[in-house]
């Protein structure tokens, strides 16, 4: 392949401006996708259609309705919810907010259905229509009322009373990506149009939290694009110390972005949390091409080769591996697919597009720019504060050392990896700087909790939910669920059939239980029915034909193994004290994520297995050497390992964000591996040099490069973690960790290695 290698190089330089003009052409109808991009922020976009969870959700959901919904925290200031004025402005609130859009039921404790009976008659109403001639009296009966009721303590109301909220169920038909946005706009018009001094009022629920999504979507490409795309420009300036070599790079790595954003536009791919940080990983990566091909150019140049000769032979030297590099990375993110998360998905094939491109415009369009461009000589490879050649004599002269070393300190890493725990918070993946976090954690801390698990309790027959035994089964799992350390409230039909009960005996509180005979349990039910104002019916609680009703869990401060665990102990109750049609599995939106990160790991671990099949099967095939490709992996898995394991000894949790860490990296990390070792074998092949010398060489040639392009790799994800998102900021501190320790291997330990196993012969490799 050497003939082409040279021929490539040469017909650049000779057609430079053809490649520039058809660059231009490729680059502007590729970009051109991008006006088709569009911001996905619904939570679900995480789930594939395969998920067993995402399906028992949607299962409840079409049995009952959705629980999307948009929570107002109201806060009086004296810490007294039952005021005539805060009860006033509640009624107000709740009028309001029937007016959201896609709004299909709202709750709040002035609207809740507070049941009496005069003489026969059951009275159902509203608990407080009006506060104009309410007395104290009366203020104190809605007071004992509501802190006495179970379906509105801990969930609309606090136990002490000092704060309320009104729910608004939303049910979007899901024709557009704009219906969340458009309910989150609605819902902070009605809080700004909501102006009490001596009230303060918060935005929480899970349309909030949707809406966050696209929200820090919007924030981050905002931000962090153009801050890295200044980070790169100051560190290849910096670096190259040349003006027009730092151009060059940034059109290179532009003109990558545009292509990978732009395909993605034209395919319908979607901007998610996670995807968007495909432009900055890109930007980030496609350096890496451009700064090899420039430093060789330099140091050919400054050997007194003019410049399109210089250039001609950096494409032969640098064109295998860096095609090489490009590969690797690309399957690295392309063994994303197998990811459980669509998310992980788009984003490893937005940035496979952009590797790629990078490497055709890196050794196609930079050189042809380069050779227009009035490039003069600079002294790349002697930067200030690193000398390749001194670490080339440490490297030889320490490596039993250094190896012996090395792998304590791999293996004492390594052993935090025991540490770890796959864990996750919903709650915490945004920070203060989004106010659906600050509203969350006040809801959390003052009302209410913010995760739920939900059962669809069956009773194996139609209307079949009158029966008694069926409400005694299903208010035995009520009361069990409320000794459970962390759960705030649980709303079940039990509580609504004892204060039926209780009411149509006069209110006597001997009655608050389950009534003894089916016919009565049904007529209860019905006359409630029939007395429920439209909105505020049962059907978010019975199914069609009574066959089941929904029981749904608030829990508070809890984290996804605790969710899961707790879901377990309930089914495991369900079995053995329970009918056995009533046995099943929670349900919900938090039980979802509780049980992705496991998920997405499991399916990771397989997709990393692949890329390093294929990673490792590339390699071998390009260095015509299966003891070299073989002996590349540990320098290759080691710092994923080490890494974790620091992560482990530190921090303990991984999350969903960096379950996919370690595949994403291994095809980033293996880059300057292939770069040392492609030197490497160049010299012990085409010059015959022993294993030291082999070393020298490739410290010379390819070690300048190699800490340039980490340090802006490392840049590049240090900037995901100013995102306010945590998925993104986990992701891009793990990375930069990994990376950072991938370079201190292939500089102190891979050498090293390569003296200990390559022996000392000549000839030909």
């Amino acid at each position: 392949m050497t003939w082409f290698e040279r021929a490539l190089g040469e017909w650049v330089v000779r057609y430079r401006w053809f490649v520039i003009f058809i660059t231009l052409i490729i680059v502007a109808t590729a970009g051109s996708g991008i006006q088709f991009l569009t911001i996905n922020n619904d939570t679900r976009v995480f789930f594939s259609k395969e998920n067993p969870q995402l399906q028992a959700l949607e299962a409840l959901e079409n049995t009952y309705s959705k629980s999307d919904n948009v929570l107002f925290v109201v806060e009086p200031k004296d810490g007294n919810v039952f005021t005539g004025k805060t009860l006033q402005a509640v009624i107000e609130l709740t009028d309001h907010s029937w007016q959201v859009p896609y709004s299909s039921r709202v709750d709040s404790i002035t609207n809740f259905q507070h049941t009496e009976v005069e003489e026969d008659d059951l009275i159902v109403e509203d608990l407080v229509r009006d506060t104009d001639n309410i007395t104290e009296d009366g203020l104190e009966r809605v007071k004992k009322i509501t802190l006495t009721e179970p379906q509105l303590v801990n969930n609309l109301v606090s136990s002490s009373g000092h704060v309320t909220g009104v729910n608004i169920i939303i049910l979007a038909p899901g024709k557009s990506r704009n219906e969340v946005r458009e309910v989150a706009v609605f819902a902070r018009s009605i809080a700004d149009g909501f102006r009490d001094p001596d009230i303060n009022l918060y935005i929480a629920g899970g349309v909030m939290f949707d809406n966050a999504f696209g929200e820090a979507s919007e924030n981050d490409m905002v931000s962090l694009i153009p801050l890295m795309f200044a980070t790169l420009i100051l560190i290849t300036g910096l670096l190259l110390r040349s003006v027009f070599g730092t151009v060059s790079t940034l059109a290179v790595i532009m003109f990558s972005m545009i292509t990978g954003m732009g395909l993605a536009g034209w395919l319908g791919i979607s901007i998610n949390p996670a995807s968007v940080n495909a432009p900055t990983l890109i930007l980030t990566l496609a350096v890496a091409d451009s700064v090899h091909i420039l430093v060789t150019m330099f140091q050919y140049m400054n050997q007194g080769n003019s410049r399109h000769d210089a250039i001609a032979e950096s494409v032969r030297l640098n064109l295998v591996p860096v095609f090489l590099t490009s590969v690797t990375t690309a399957t690295g993110f392309l063994t994303m697919n197998l990811s459980d998360v669509p998310p992980f998905r788009d984003l490893g094939n937005i940035v496979a597009v952009g590797v790629m491109s990078a490497f055709v415009f890196s050794v196609l369009f930079l050189p042809a720019f380069v050779a227009v461009l009035p490039l003069k000589k600079k002294p790349v490879g002697n930067f200030k504060g690193c000398s390749c050649g001194r670490v080339a004599d440490l490297v030889i002269n320490k490596r039993r050392q250094l190896f012996s070393g090395t792998l304590i300190i791999i293996f004492i890493l390594a052993t935090g990896l025991l540490l770890i725990e796959f864990n996750d918070d919903f709650v915490t993946y945004f920070d203060e700087r989004y106010d659906v976090r600050i509203a969350s954690d006040f809801a959390e801390e003052n009302m209410t909790g913010l995760d739920r698990i939900e059962y669809s309790l069956e009773s194996g027959e139609t209307g079949g939910i009158n029966n008694p035994d069926y409400l005694m089964a299903v208010a035995k799992f009520t009361e069990w669920y409320r000794k459970q350390p962390k759960v705030v409230h649980v709303s079940t039909i039990s509580d609504t059939m004892k204060r039926l009960n209780r009411d149509m005996h006069g209110g006597d509180e001997a009655y608050y239980r389950i009534p003894e005979q089916r016919d009565l349990a049904a007529q209860y039910l019905l006359l409630y029915e029939m007395s429920l104002p439209f909105g505020l019916d049962l059907n978010n609680q019975i199914n069609v034909d009574k066959s089941a009703t929904r029981m749904i869990i608030t829990l508070r401060d809890m984290t996804a193994i605790e969710i899961r665990q707790l879901d377990e102990k309930a089914s495991e109750w369900l079995s053995v004290n329970a009918p056995e049609s009533m046995y099943t599995h929670g349900s919900g939106i938090s039980m979802m994520w509780a049980h992705i990160t496991g998920r997405n790991i499991k399916s990771m671990i397989n997709a990393c297995f692949w890329a390093l099949v294929l990673i490792s099967g590339i390699l071998m095939f390009a260095f015509r050497s299966v003891r070299i490709g073989l002996l590349s992996l540990v320098p290759n898995l080691a710092p994923a390992f080490m890494a974790f394991g620091f992560w482990g000894i530190i921090k303990g949790e991984v999350g969903l964000g960096l379950s996919v860490v370690v595949t994403m990296t291994i095809g980033i990390v293996v880059d300057d591996t292939v770069h040392f070792l492609s030197k490497y074998l160049r010299a012990r092949r085409e010059q015959y040099m022993e294993p030291s010398f082999a070393i020298r060489y490739a410290f010379e040639n390819v070690g300048s490069a190699m800490w340039i392009t980490t340090a802006a790799l490392v840049a590049g994800f240090m900037v995901l973690t100013l995102s306010g998102y945590k998925m993104n900021f986990d992701m891009g501190l793990m990375s930069a960790i990994t990376i950072t320790l991938a370079l201190a291997l292939d500089f102190l330990f891979l050498p090293a290695l390569l003296m200990k196993v390559d022996g000392k012969d000549r000839g030909k490799r």
